[in-house]
């Protein structure tokens, strides 16, 4: 069995510190202050698309995410070492948080112009939002349309899927032939398969979740995956075109 890397070591006890910390102080606290919310709303912070990579909803969230970079990241470590995983570990968790409030910025605004082409102000929305009384909105937008409002500017994201999803990418570059299964489906499948599968699944899955392809949302952040996944190809791409991939940088 593969043995843990150091700074994949470090990397999950500050996770399992967050976890911790979290439910000390309370989790509508915790995720306030560091999960990644909408720009526009006041509760966002600068901090937050560095943060929410270390936050996690429940335990099933944070055990599969921290088993996915054990077994990933202390691969992708020992193959670069220490500083060159790590630069592509968080690049991968800011490409994530990059390409989901860009996502809810066109799902916001969809809605949001539709608003301000019956008669109401920019600001008239966001006081609307921030004061809960959505009278203003009542017969201008259906259902729908004030669900996906409502979700892209209150609700925050949390977790690491998307810098892991950028490792599963970067392993699947350097061990193609590598066999990988799922816990429901064991049969193992090549990482050169595997990961444009589960992508491709996430694609699927985050346009159908929202209103501007169709309705439904599952409460996952597919577009964060396809980020971290999106900049774990670009950077994998540029290493490998410029011959970087066999170079430790410490």
């Amino acid at each position: 069995m593969m043995r843990i890397t150091e700074t994949v070591k470090q990397l999950i006890i500050i996770n399992i510190i967050f976890f911790v910390g979290t439910y000390l102080i309370g989790q509508e606290v915790a995720v306030s202050f560091l999960g990644l919310h909408f720009p526009e709303n006041p509760e966002f912070k600068l901090w937050q698309p560095l943060t929410y990579m270390f936050m996690h909803g429940n335990v099933m969230h944070i055990l599969f995410n921290m088993l996915g970079l054990f077994m990933f990241g202390s691969f992708l470590e020992q193959v670069w070492g220490a500083q060159k995983f790590i630069f592509f570990y968080i690049s991968c968790g800011l490409g994530a948080a990059l390409l989901h409030i860009g996502i809810n910025y066109i799902s916001f605004y969809n809605v949001a112009n539709t608003l301000m082409a019956s008669g109401l102000s920019h600001q008239d929305i966001l006081t609307a939002l921030n004061t809960h009384n959505f009278e203003p909105l009542y017969g201008k937008i259906d259902q729908s349309q004030f669900d996906t409002l409502t979700s892209a500017y209150y609700i925050p994201t949390v977790g690491a899927s998307g810098a892991i999803y950028g490792i599963l990418v970067a392993f699947a570059f350097i061990a193609p032939n590598a066999g990988l299964m799922l816990l429901f489906f064991p049969i193992p499948i090549k990482a050169k398969y595997f990961v444009p599968g589960i992508l491709v699944y996430d694609l699927i899955m985050g346009l159908k979740g929202q209103s501007l392809f169709g309705s439904g949302d599952d409460g996952v952040a597919h577009f964060a995956h396809l980020g971290g996944a999106s900049i774990g190809f670009l950077m994998m791409w540029y290493w490998k075109k410029n011959q970087f991939n066999n170079n430790r940088w410490n």
